[in-house]
């Protein structure tokens, strides 16, 4: 199957599942397309007992596509700027000290905390799982999906508050998240931790990605202020975020970063001089479409994920409780600093009811997960990560506006 063929597949796919969520489901967005494509992927996987479905060709071809590519070197870029494009940052600055400490710090205990559980979990069940490979899986399956969240805060009707505070989380914390999993996968790589070389890289990654976001950003503000034409102005915002991405990450900055730090300013910083009223509506209308579009492609992409997954009892198991382990490290990190100082971040007992159910994982997990070495460990975590990607989205995606409502 040709690149140009999977791609009218995909968009076939996105406005046939979308059509009939909006006609028919009405449920948010990103939920619709990832509960019909999944129902699909079962289809396919089941078919193989009563239609003659080349079900081995379909995996193959999913194999062969690289799904973790398309979505960390493609859409990952794409999707944070417009994320971060279209969120207000005086709306995220009132909560920075919420979203600093749940960003970096929650990333991090996160991470540790699911470490150690899953590693005793994984003995217990007598399987070979080394503790980097466990740290590896909680800083993939740490961060909030930002894609995720902001596809279903929009439709929960959460508290303000509320909402920017897990919306500012996500944005950042999955640049975090991906320079810790980079930093693990390199010491993995290495053959041996080292303090130092992981503070090294974070810092490059981290504050690098933040600088160059800047740099780039002001770059671009100065190229929108000196003209007024829209069609050269939208050119100009892809250009930076298409070139930029690949820069950055080639020079091993974040980029996913990077791509934040300038949507938050191009969205955000002198706006009003930078772009005239007619340029700012035609270049966020078409960052709103690149973002659907993308979207769309990016939940029907993972949920196919299910067709190459092999499963097992024990790695069955292991993925039902990991669901518990990602809940149980996110109600941590949320009301550990909640209970020990309450002043720090100044949370009602509803708004961390809400952050804590709220921490969605999505797409940028399964991709991290798929970029892994092929070995047993890989597949017993790939099982983890869906399990807990398709709880994420289904259970807690769906829910979560009705625990606002009641709490």
């Amino acid at each position: 199957m040709n690149l140009y063929l999977a791609l009218i597949l995909l968009i076939c796919l996105s406005a046939g599942f979308a059509y009939l969520n909006q006609r028919f489901l009405k449920l948010p967005f990103v939920i619709g397309l990832f509960l019909l494509s999944t129902i699909l992927s079962l289809f396919v996987i089941s078919s193989r007992l009563w239609l003659d479905i080349p079900v081995d060709k379909i995996k193959s071809y999913i194999e062969f596509a690289h799904i973790e590519k398309i979505i960390l070197d493609v859409l990952l870029g794409f999707l944070l700027f417009a994320g971060s494009l279209h969120t207000n940052w005086n709306n995220l600055k009132h909560e920075i000290r919420q979203i600093a400490t749940f960003a970096v710090g929650g990333v991090l205990l996160s991470t540790t905390i699911i470490a150690f559980i899953l590693y005793g979990i994984t003995q217990l069940f007598h399987l070979p799982v080394d503790l980097t490979y466990c740290f590896i899986f909680g800083a993939l399956i740490s961060p909030t999906d930002p894609i995720a969240v902001l596809g279903i805060l929009t439709r929960a009707k959460v508290p303000k508050r509320t909402e920017y505070t897990i919306v500012g989380e996500s944005l950042f914390n999955d640049g975090i998240g991906v320079v810790v999993f980079i930093a693990l996968l390199d010491t993995l790589k290495s053959g041996s931790f080292s303090f130092s070389h992981f503070g090294f890289l974070f810092i490059q990654e981290a504050i690098g990605g933040i600088v160059v976001g800047f740099i780039f950003g002001y770059l671009l503000y100065l190229l929108l202020k000196s003209i007024d034409h829209y069609e050269t102005e939208i050119l100009l915002t892809l250009a930076f975020v298409m070139a930029g991405y690949e820069l950055f990450n080639y020079f091993h900055l974040s980029g996913a970063l990077a791509m934040v730090v300038m949507g938050l300013m191009v969205g955000n910083f002198r706006q009003d001089l930078a772009m005239s009223d007619v340029t700012q509506e035609y270049v966020h209308k078409f960052w709103e479409l690149v973002d659907v579009i993308l979207n769309a492609i990016l939940f029907i992409i993972i949920a196919f994920v299910i067709i190459v997954i092999d499963f097992n009892l024990k790695y069955i198991l292991i993925g039902l409780i990991s669901i518990f382990i990602v809940l149980f490290a996110r109600i941590i990190i949320v009301y550990l600093p909640h209970v020990l100082h309450p002043k720090l971040l100044k949370l009602t007992n509803k708004e961390a009811r809400i952050i804590s159910w709220g921490g969605l994982r999505g797409g940028l997990s399964l991709a991290l997960v798929l970029s892994l070495p092929n070995n047993e460990t890989k597949d017993l975590l790939l099982v983890a990560t869906y399990f807990c990607v398709l709880f994420s989205i289904l259970v807690q995606g769906l829910s979560i506006e009705k625990l606002a409502r009641r709490s």
